[in-house]
């Protein structure tokens, strides 16, 4: 398995109008493959857009885009690429310890954290060991939702999303987490780089 994780920049303020569109391509969209998840930033970068499909494979993914260009009948509909003002797309691997995106229900009305850290080269495998023994303690307090490490486009990522109710509590989980020195994973290593973006899910998205 592995997730594309492609990433809007859009114009100020298109953000609903980019959703709205989205939503009347989805169902001939998701006739091809299905979507993991959909979320538009509050926090961090502004009016970005953050939508992870999984793939059984690179050969998957290829196949599915070259159907889609074929389908007259998503082709008819407008997509958002006069909104776009720039794109990223990552090729990402889950971590051991993921969860497949849609085999939990988290229920409705949540906000996710999505952290990116960048390692160094050969970095990345030390920080995998050392969550994979720290995460089911720390899913206690609240669900890790996403783990990835790049695999194509920006390299060295560590990439990990958290599920919260609201503001508050992840305010408060956060620092229960850090209660007894057992969270953050000491992995030996520290990022050079940390991005953090506070996300809302679509009304769309399967993660709501």
């Amino acid at each position: 398995m592995i997730y594309e994780v492609r990433t809007y920049t859009l114009k100020t303020g298109a953000v609903a109008e980019f959703e709205d569109r989205f939503t009347k391509r989805q169902p001939l969209r998701e006739k091809h493959s299905k979507l993991g998840a959909f979320w538009h930033t509050e926090f961090g970068p502004l009016n970005q857009v953050i939508h992870a499909w999984p793939y059984e494979n690179l050969q998957h993914r290829t196949a599915v885009r070259e159907a889609m260009a074929k389908d007259p009948a998503l082709q008819q509909l407008p997509g958002g690429r006069d909104l776009i003002v720039a794109q990223e797309a990552d090729i990402m691997i889950p971590a051991p310890f993921m969860q497949p995106l849609g085999s939990r229900d988290f229920g409705t009305g949540n906000i996710y954290e999505m952290r990116i850290y960048t390692y160094l080269p050969g970095e990345t495998s030390a920080v995998l060991e050392a969550w994979g023994k720290a995460v089911p303690a720390r899913e206690k307090l609240s669900p890790l939702a996403a783990c990835w490490t790049s695999e194509l486009g920006g390299l060295n990522k560590f990439v990990h999303v958290w599920v919260y109710k609201d503001v508050n509590e992840r305010a408060r989980i956060r620092e229960e987490s850090r209660k007894g020195g057992q969270w953050p994973p000491q992995a030996g290593v520290r990022p050079q780089r940390q991005e953090n973006k506070l996300l809302v899910p679509a009304a769309f998205s399967p993660l709501r």
